[in-house]
């Protein structure tokens, strides 16, 4: 009996452009992932999804569609919008997939909302407490970093960073092609005296048992490439994100003043726009698209709610890719073989 072909589900209603963003990025995908036998599901309401894509002349005759009434918002509580939604197009797309319907999920939707759906309905993989979110980060070597966790977990454990650490290094030698990935804990100073208890505490837990620890770096190691993973909790993380989100557009109207000013420094930034086009777009969140939700039994990529269709476009490509390298299998495996009772 032929096996099915791998499909991922796409929860077109969840980001701040919903569905036109997550329509366009689908379709920019498409090309790439049926060369590879791999089909996309929509799942949105219906009715708003071919509205949408009539107004962007989008042909879902290639993008099965299935219906979800309901949506989850911004403003809901994860946990109630998981328990009493259950017909959203976020949480039915994390059934089909715990179903084993589909074999992945992607979602710019609601961060809380994703998280808890995914760990209540995929479960978590055997030897972690506490799933994680990670984000890609721009360095001076030829490969970014890992930075997690960057907004799942607000107050840690010292086992939690050593979780982190664990599956981020998983990610790092499957995904960025890191044979030895090194290990870092983010704090205020680098020796191991430094930081508050718990970041004490994790220091040490992670000097006896993680590969491959360095110990602790600043917040101005992190661009230089320091460490190929990067620990912290989900506050400063998350702060961390949201800063280095606003630094391409940040720079891109700095460029524009610039030029603005006199004829000699618009010739000059003209000659330099490859050059700078092409920093930019490595600082630019969207061409990395989102990161795993790391340590549920599934793979569920997140990414962030103003994700234009390229961002969608590379979460769905993302998605394809921990698939094919097996990444919820290899980090069970790495967490039974380095397992810690503390």
């Amino acid at each position: 009996m032929p096996t099915r072909p791998l499909r991922i589900a796409l929860d077109v209603m969840g980001g701040d452009f919903a569905p036109a963003h997550e329509l366009l990025g689908a379709v920019q995908a498409l090309a790439e992932l049926r060369r590879h036998g791999v089909e996309i599901l929509l799942v949105g309401h219906r009715e708003r999804v071919r509205e949408v894509a009539q107004r962007f002349h989008v042909s879902l005759d290639r993008l099965p569609l299935l219906h979800a009434e309901e949506v989850i918002t911004m403003e809901d509580d994860p946990t109630s919008a998981v328990r009493h939604k259950r017909n959203s197009s976020l949480v039915f797309s994390i059934e089909l997939h715990a179903r084993g319907e589909v074999d992945a999920v992607v979602s710019t939707g609601n961060t809380g909302a994703v998280v808890t759906a995914a760990t209540l309905l995929l479960g978590k993989v055997s030897g972690v407490s506490r799933p994680t979110i990670g984000t890609l980060v721009p360095t001076e070597r030829h490969h970014p970093s890992i930075l997690l966790d960057v907004g799942a977990n607000v107050d840690c454990k010292p086992r939690h960073f050593y979780e982190f650490a664990l599956m981020g290094s998983v990610y790092a030698r499957e995904l960025l092609g890191i044979e030895r990935p090194r290990v870092a804990l983010l704090n205020i100073g680098e020796e191991e005296s430094k930081g508050t208890s718990t970041l004490r505490e994790a220091y040490r837990l992670l000097k006896s048992h993680c590969p491959n620890f360095i110990g602790n770096v600043e917040g101005r190691d992190i661009l230089r490439g320091a460490a190929d993973v990067v620990v912290c909790d989900g506050f400063v993380g998350n702060i961390l994100l949201k800063f280095g989100e606003s630094l391409a557009a940040a720079w891109r109207a700095r460029l524009r003043s610039l030029a603005s000013r006199d004829l000699w420094r618009r010739v000059f930034l003209w000659f330099f726009r490859p050059t700078l086009r092409r920093l930019l777009r490595e600082f630019d969140y969207q061409s990395y698209g989102g990161v795993p939700l790391l340590g549920v039994r599934g793979v569920v990529i997140v990414g962030h709610g103003r994700s234009s269709p390229v961002a969608i476009r590379n979460m769905l490509l993302r998605a394809h890719e921990a698939i094919q390298r097996a990444l919820v299998q290899r980090l069970e495996a790495a967490l039974q073989v380095n397992p810690i009772s503390a």
